[in-house]
């Protein structure tokens, strides 16, 4: 890379760096509830939502689905402007039978998602990867004791988007849970069983798709692949993963200290139970007293 083009790419870093700040920091003030219903107007009946807490591993699910529904090489630039979250809806290219739109949103569930796809991960592990992302921008400067705290609790509003608990909750109990309009989807589960996991939502999205198509999807979207996809993107730091981390199942074990545990799963450890996830023995004793 020569010096101008080096140039070049940090000039084009720096606003999209102050611009994801500024919506960092405006998203934990009063400003976001108006905000962000607006940015719900303008819905399509055949319209599909992707919801998901942040580091959940929509990213890759993006990126995997991006593939097979367009049959184009996936890059960070292409999935942004095709796939589009709710802060962009109206640009938003339709994707999905019927003119419809795959429409990623990483808010509590709200009346207006009809239909929608919804992945979960493990509470623990979407913590450390949050904890990891918000410092390495240095949108938090507190150790990782100070972000247990703020993470179940809201105190801080580490991210604008409520306690894992809460969001994972309100999709939980959502008026179309249990019915045929939404599809849970443990990210364990795609990780683990790949190929069945993305056959089993493309029937969801109402998009037919071959094994062949999905594996092909699956091999050009590697953790590797997507780090690289990463460096070279123009809207992300040259030379620092910020965004795409190991995408670990199970990776809190050993990381993160038994008070901290015993934290988190006081305030999440019914819902991880409820979604089968494994508890510490503190945990799981607590439960069978209160049931």
């Amino acid at each position: 890379m020569t010096d101008r083009s080096m140039q070049k790419e940090r000039l084009t870093v720096k606003p999209a760096m102050e611009y994801k700040r500024l919506r960092y920091f405006l998203s934990k003030t009063k400003l976001r509830r108006p905000l962000y219903w607006v940015r719900h107007m303008g819905l399509r009946p055949a319209d599909i939502f992707f919801g998901s807490y942040p580091r959940s591993g929509s990213t890759w699910t993006r990126f995997v689905l991006y593939e097979i529904l367009t049959g184009r090489e996936a890059s960070f630039d292409a999935v942004n402007a095709t796939l589009r979250g709710v802060q962009r809806l109206t640009h938003g290219i339709p994707v999905l039978p019927g003119g419809g739109r795959l429409v990623g949103s990483h808010e509590q569930y709200r009346g207006e998602y009809g239909r929608a796809l919804y992945l979960v991960r493990d509470g623990r592990d979407v913590l450390l990867s949050e904890y990891a992302y918000l410092t390495s921008l240095g949108f938090y400067r507190k150790d990782l004791d100070q972000f247990v705290a703020d993470f179940v609790a809201a105190r801080d509003r580490v991210n604008g988007f409520g306690p894992w608990q809460q969001h994972v909750s309100s999709w939980l109990g959502s008026p179309i849970t249990g019915t045929s309009d939404l599809l849970l989807m443990q990210y364990e589960t795609l990780r683990k069983n790949p190929e069945d996991s993305f056959l089993r939502i493309c029937d969801f999205l109402g998009v037919k798709a071959s094994l062949d198509t999905v594996q092909r999807a699956l091999a050009s979207n590697s953790i590797s692949q997507m780090r690289e996809k990463e460096r070279r993107s123009p809207q992300l730091p040259p030379g620092k993963d910020t965004f795409v981390r190991s995408g670990s199942v199970q990776g809190w074990r050993g990381k993160l200290s038994q008070s901290q545990l015993e934290l988190f799963e006081r305030y999440a450890g019914d819902v991880l139970s409820r979604l089968g996830y494994p508890l510490s023995t503190a945990a799981q004793e607590a439960i069978a007293v209160r049931s």
